[in-house]
């Protein structure tokens, strides 16, 4: 009796284990970020269960946290009755991408699973890089997400960095250079995944990501079974004034763009903007009052990570499962 017990034992792993195996590589490769740092980088705002609209997912650009948000999005979201999930990428968002990415693929999974909907995600210069890294390496994350809003986002990198980069510099910068592997792997096959759409806005005096003149700049999608739309913020008001930190963080022609994007089926069309549009230098949210004192704030993260964040010399290695 216990040797027929066991055989059936041995029979049912030996059936369970493939299939496991199968699911497992389905989802993509294992996270190594241990879950506890992975929950305590998620914060949620809102009725993300209730509210009938797909949560919102706030990712930061390199060298900034989710404070960014605290003062334009965060507010203009609430407003708008839009529940909104901010995930802290390690760092600062100064160290590998490819774990950075490991935070956003749970984040996914996390804020997907407690809305019981899709997650539309916003993120701004590597925010709006880095889901795409997550989705194209855990296919699972695919059917949980519904728009990927790009504020000029380093989807392509940028020539910039070849120069920061000449004496060393911080692991993200690295994988930032144009032609780098991380983007190299990045962009190689489909840039966008079927049933999900995509917005990627860009300004031609965009400093950091370069270059960005037109649609075909650093910032832009093309390829894959996504339905895409790149738009130049001068492309809707030709003398817009707007660099790159502004379009991510207090831009009201960019937030447009992003409500448009998130309130209809498929990626922003700029006719369907407002005829005021162009007259909307500043985004909802965003205080007046305080607005030098935030922008000199964030100015003030931004340097205190460039300027101490150590260096190292050459591009982290990447990923066995992005070789």
């Amino acid at each position: 009796m216990k040797r027929s017990l066991l055989a059936l034992l041995v029979l049912v792993c030996a059936v369970l284990a493939p299939a496991s195996a199968a699911a497992a590589a389905a989802d993509g490769p294992a996270l190594r970020v241990p879950e506890a740092a992975l929950d305590a980088a998620l914060v949620c705002s809102g009725d993300v269960r209730g509210s009938g609209h797909n949560p919102i997912l706030l990712v930061a650009g390199t060298t900034l946290t989710p404070e960014v948000f605290a003062w334009n999005y965060g507010p203009a979201l609430t407003a708008l009755g839009r529940p909104f999930c901010t995930v802290a990428l390690p760092d600062n968002g100064m160290a590998d991408i490819q774990v950075a990415a490991e935070y956003v693929v749970h984040a996914i999974r996390a804020v997907s699973a407690a809305a019981g909907r899709d997650v539309d995600i916003v993120g701004h210069s590597q925010g709006g890089m880095v889901p795409r890294w997550a989705l194209k390496y855990w296919p699972d994350t695919r059917s949980r997400v519904g728009d990927v809003i790009g504020l000029a986002p380093s989807n392509h990198g940028t020539v910039v960095a070849a120069a920061v980069c000449l004496p060393g510099c911080a692991p993200a910068f690295w994988q930032q250079r144009t032609g780098s592997a991380f983007l190299t792997a990045l962009n190689s096959g489909a840039e966008t995944w079927a049933g999900i759409d995509y917005t990627n806005v860009y300004t031609v005096l965009d400093e950091v990501v370069a270059p960005n003149l037109n649609d075909y700049g650093s910032s832009s999608l093309h390829t894959g079974q996504g339905r895409i739309s790149n738009v130049g913020l001068q492309e809707v008001c030709p003398a817009h004034v707007a660099d790159h930190l502004t379009t991510g963080t207090t831009d009201g022609v960019a937030f447009a763009l992003v409500v448009d994007g998130l309130t209809h089926d498929g990626p922003a069309d700029p006719a369907r903007l407002p005829a005021d549009v162009c007259t909307r230098l500043l985004m909802p949210g965003v205080d007046p009052v305080f607005l030098a004192v935030n922008e000199a704030r964030m100015a003030t993260v931004v340097a205190t990570q460039v300027a101490l964040y150590p260096h190292v010399p050459a591009e982290p290695p990447l990923a066995e499962y992005a070789r």
